[in-house]
């Protein structure tokens, strides 16, 4: 069976928009480390680690032997109608490390139920369906986290359950704010607060959902310390604060273990998925005890939680921690952003280098303009994996390579990922200019 058999098998019985990377789209058989290897053979580095889950890499020990004494045991499933040994320990640690007091842990498969689950206990608190969102964001897939993504490509619905009011993000490149330097885009983000609660809502709102670093948006982050200035005028009308920590969660950024813990602040309700389960399906929404208990009828997710997925993430919790990946994304990040600066940030057609830790974004530009190049992209996207490696992309115009490695990235293999990105966007941007 080839590639391109399965390729066109694919096409044959899965939906159109489900979108697949690459003119010549790739099947991953292996991976070990930071590296995954292709049908073909090819080898490739891996700087988006299956959309920044894949945390700590791939074939982990430690990992693959918590699943498989969980396995062992003939419990894959047994509903959380049973108290789940592994379960209970990892909401243990979840609580402990989250930062918000009294905290409680439900359990889901997806950022998008998580974040599903997080609505569901805020309007239930504050009896209203009104959400403050963020321009730009993302959330998820289903109707509630679909309604507060503020990003066109990825509302494949115009219908809503809520009532959403819109706030400006942090882009530093287009629309109203990005013109100021960072304390007035605080200032101004504020004011603009303040007028969309006296003119867009009936004052009773219940929550603000916000992403500390927009993912799917293309790594754009606001200011440090804007979610505090939010969070005064919030508190002053009652309104909870959400952080979605889908992406930025688990010490991604390299300054904190989460994103929000650089704005000074505390959410009443945080939503995590993705790294925490380095590829098995775990996700949740940890926060204050009376809000989470707010839920009026009997709930539960069938799978959330599950023996084998939280075996595994008490697993990559324990390994986060022992080996100190914070300071791992921290020092490698590092690595990679300065040397994208000093290499390609003075390019015609590189816009931005922006991110914190392993979570970097570059965006493209047509040259000598701000007009998004999504062109350039995919072209420097094409290079970067004939180069042998793989990256990601997103914005809200599709025109940022996006970079998530595994937590574990080494020195050695930040610089080999450096060396590629810098041949791909300069030889694509000289290209550009040329033409």
């Amino acid at each position: 069976m080839t590639t391109d058999d399965l390729l066109a098998r694919h096409r044959a019985v899965l939906p159109s928009w489900m979108p697949l990377y690459y003119a010549e789209p790739i099947e991953l058989v292996s991976g070990s480390g930071r590296r995954v290897t292709d049908a073909r053979g090819r080898s490739y580095l891996d700087f988006f680690g299956g959309v920044l889950t894949n945390m700590i890499g791939y074939d982990v020990p430690e990992i693959r032997e918590a699943v498989e004494r969980q396995l062992r045991t003939g419990i894959v499933h047994s509903s959380t109608l049973y108290l789940i040994r592994q379960q209970v320990e990892l909401a243990e640690k979840i609580a402990r490390l989250s930062g918000i007091p009294d905290a409680r842990v439900f359990f889901t498969n997806s950022g998008t139920e998580a974040n599903e689950a997080a609505l569901l206990a805020a309007t239930n608190h504050r009896r209203s369906h009104q959400i403050l969102a963020v321009r730009n964001s993302y959330h998820g897939r289903s109707y509630a986290a679909m309604g507060v993504t503020g990003n066109r490509g990825w509302s494949a619905s115009a219908l809503n359950p809520l009532q959403v009011a819109w706030l400006h993000s942090g882009e530093r490149l287009r629309g109203l704010l990005a013109r100021l330097g960072e304390a007035e885009r605080v200032e101004a983000a504020v004011e603009d607060l303040h007028e969309v609660l006296a003119t867009q809502t009936a004052g009773d709102v219940a929550c603000l959902i916000a992403e500390p670093i927009q993912g799917v948006g293309g790594f754009v982050h606001p200011p440090d310390g804007l979610f505090a200035a939010w969070k005064k005028v919030l508190d002053s009308h009652g309104i909870l604060f959400v952080c979605d920590e889908v992406q930025t969660g688990w010490g991604r950024t390299g300054e904190h273990l989460w994103g929000y813990q650089a704005h000074g602040v505390t959410p009443d309700l945080l939503t995590f998925a993705k790294g925490i389960g380095n590829g098995f399906a775990l996700a949740g929404v940890v926060g204050r005890a009376d809000v989470l208990e707010s839920v009026p009828g009997i709930s539960f997710s069938t799978f959330g939680g599950n023996p084998v997925s939280t075996a595994a993430g008490n697993a990559v919790l324990d390994y986060l921690l022992d080996h100190d990946l914070q300071a791992n994304a921290a020092r490698t990040g590092a690595i990679l952003a300065d040397g994208l600066r000093a290499a390609v940030g003075g390019l015609d057609g590189v816009a931005e280098v922006r991110g914190k830790g392993l979570m970097l974004g570059v965006e493209f530009v047509r040259p000598g303009t701000a007009e998004p190049d999504p062109a350039l992209t995919d072209r420097v996207f094409e290079a970067c994996r004939a180069g042998g490696l793989l990256t990601g992309k997103g914005g809200l115009y599709g025109n940022v390579l996006r970079m998530g490695p595994p937590l574990t990235l080494t020195e050695d293999e930040a610089r080999e990922g450096l060396a590629i990105l810098v041949d791909a966007i300069r030889s694509c941007v000289a290209a550009e200019v040329a033409a």
